[in-house]
């Protein structure tokens, strides 16, 4: 699983339709994804296992999130005053 992964993430160009967000406005699929990272990346180090799978989550948000919004979002969970549920 690990491997098809790293193939997926090596063909990766731009983050691919997600039935989820069907509109043009993709700000609910960046938020998402951005929180899916982290709580991804959270998880698999409580459990002591390797975070490559996180890195498809990195990508997709990287492809759909503004850089600063991205900037705003790391300030905030910094700081600990960061909105969403990680």
């Amino acid at each position: 699983m690990a491997e098809d992964i790293k193939t997926k993430l090596g063909r990766y160009k731009t983050a691919p339709f997600d039935s989820r967000f069907p509109n043009q406005n993709q700000t609910r699929n960046c938020w998402q994804n951005y929180l899916d990272f982290h709580r991804c990346q959270r998880a698999m180090a409580a459990k002591g296992a390797d975070a490559t799978p996180c890195q498809w989550y990195f990508h997709v948000y990287k492809s759909l999130c503004p850089t600063s919004w991205v900037t705003t979002w790391d300030e905030a969970r910094d700081e600990g005053t960061f909105p969403g549920k990680i």
